[in-house]
């Protein structure tokens, strides 16, 4: 049997609700939209390109999304030490390019234990709780959980709109 993309019981965007409730609420809907289009493709599909020469794929997104999700929640909120998902000294676009040779079920496993770590570094911090991030060239910012609320919420929705048009190249599907 040919393994394919689970099937999600997509969480709706909710429409009333305090600050809290909305952020997390959009995170899911577009964190459950990403996944609804990799609903039922095999392996093969979810590695298939955009278009020569970009390697964006499903699987891709699905990697690039597990790393953003650790990134910006555990390791830079919450400051935890976490070995790094991919060698980026080798190839800083490995989530991407690596897909070749890559095991979507353990993929798809590690995105959703990522979003359920992710989800518990930020319960019960306050949205104002401020941090440091520290950038490669040595600059310092001073950020707060709100930030990474609204920036996950735009990350996802540039890269469903991506998704969109990889999985119509992919089998035709279109819609929401």
């Amino acid at each position: 049997m040919t393994w394919r993309a689970p099937e999600i019981d997509r969480r709706h965007e909710p429409f009333l609700g305090d600050e809290r409730t909305m952020l997390e609420g959009w995170l899911n809907y577009h964190r459950d939209t990403l996944l609804h289009k990799c609903a039922g493709l095999t392996a093969e599909q979810l590695r298939t390109a955009s278009v020569e020469p970009s390697a964006l794929s499903l699987l891709g997104l699905v990697r690039h999304m597990t790393v953003v999700e650790r990134a910006w929640f555990r390791q830079r909120f919450a400051g935890e030490s976490l070995p790094e998902l991919h060698d980026w000294a080798a190839d800083p676009d490995a989530e991407f390019t690596t897909v070749a040779t890559a095991d979507p079920e353990a993929d798809f496993a590690a995105f959703r234990a990522e979003i359920e770590a992710a989800d518990a570094a930020a319960a019960g911090h306050d949205l104002d709780e401020e941090f440091t991030l520290r950038r490669r060239d040595g600059s310092e910012h001073r950020m707060n959980l709100r930030w990474i609320y609204v920036h996950m919420i735009e990350e996802y929705a540039r890269h469903n709109g991506h998704a969109d048009l990889i999985r119509e190249r992919v089998d035709g599907a279109t819609g929401d």
